[in-house]
């Protein structure tokens, strides 16, 4: 059968346009990057064994040029952003500020290491109008705890809040070292409607944290396990980074990456990472002392 000119560009037409939309509407891979670094732990005192406190603030400065040369969304730094003292917040604060792109911060003990007058104004020191909160980027939610929530360090002598960590501490006949803390009933509520939504949007989930919860560890929070079972009953949850442990670590249970960071704070050399996420897998690409990794993502059908 022959077929008339017009009709031949039309059908010509109509395949050039439909194509064209097929590429146009095509959904492709998402993959970016984001900065993570955990305790730069800075102040002007001398040295303890590998913690070269007065060298923070030059590590900071070196990642933040070296951060600023690459195609990076956002920063979070992972608490002990200062080692003690409110001023020490003044010298880093316009260091970490230079970064070109949106920054975050988690609170850490060593950032309540102030005096008890400033301890209620170091979450506005370092920027954050809420001790937790969470953030999207495109199909991802990041949810940034709170683990000294109930503690012995982040509350003036004498508080309600240290009666309440006094209590707690005696009543589940905690073992982990007072210098860790916990994160509350009202934060742990707040965390659950957080995955709900995140569930129901079907968003993937990173978790933040100064405090580690997995493998078991020292350093860990104080109702770590209390967390871990609460994450592990949500299918979009697929890593909870921290820091605390300036040696590091890692371990995976119910498909959710748990990482460590490394302190920036520890040795000569620098230390701290970027993270590339995408559909399949987080990568992390150390510098410094930090560990590169790369870790597949569980698939939202399997739990």
């Amino acid at each position: 059968m022959r077929i008339k000119p017009c009709l031949f560009l039309s059908l010509a037409i109509v395949f050039l346009f439909t194509s064209g939309c097929s590429s146009v509407f095509r959904k492709e891979p998402v993959t970016y990057s984001f900065a993570a670094l955990a305790d730069c732990q800075y102040c002007a005192d001398k040295s303890k064994g590998v913690r070269l406190y007065s060298k923070s603030a030059k590590k900071l400065e070196d990642c933040v040029f070296h951060l600023n040369e690459m195609d990076l969304k956002f920063a979070i730094h992972l608490g002990d952003f200062i080692d003690k003292g409110f001023d020490n917040f003044d010298v880093l604060n316009p260091i970490y500020d230079r970064l070109k792109f949106p920054k975050y911060h988690v609170l850490g003990n060593h950032d309540f290491s102030v005096k008890d007058n400033l301890k209620d104004k170091v979450p506005e020191k370092m920027g954050l109008s809420s001790r937790y909160y969470s953030f999207e980027y495109l199909d991802w939610r990041y949810i940034v705890l709170d683990g000294n929530d109930i503690s012995f360090h982040a509350y003036p002598k004498g508080s309600e809040e240290i009666a309440r960590a006094t209590d707690y501490y005696r009543k589940h006949k905690v073992t982990s070292p007072k210098w860790n803390g916990a994160i509350g009933p009202q934060q742990v509520s707040w965390l659950k409607e957080s995955l709900e939504k995140a569930q129901s949007k079907n968003e993937k989930v990173m978790v933040f944290c100064h405090f580690p919860v997995y493998p078991k560890d020292i350093h860990n929070l104080w109702n770590a396990e209390e967390v871990v079972e609460l994450l592990s009953q949500f299918n979009c949850v697929k890593a909870y980074i921290n820091g605390h442990n300036h040696k590091g670590h890692y371990g995976v249970k119910h498909g959710i990456h748990f990482v460590t960071l490394k302190g920036m704070v520890d040795t000569e050399e620098n230390s701290y990472a970027v993270v590339k996420v995408s559909e399949k897998s987080i990568e992390v690409k150390g510098f410094g002392r930090e560990s590169d990794r790369k870790m597949m993502i569980k698939p939202f059908a399997n739990k």
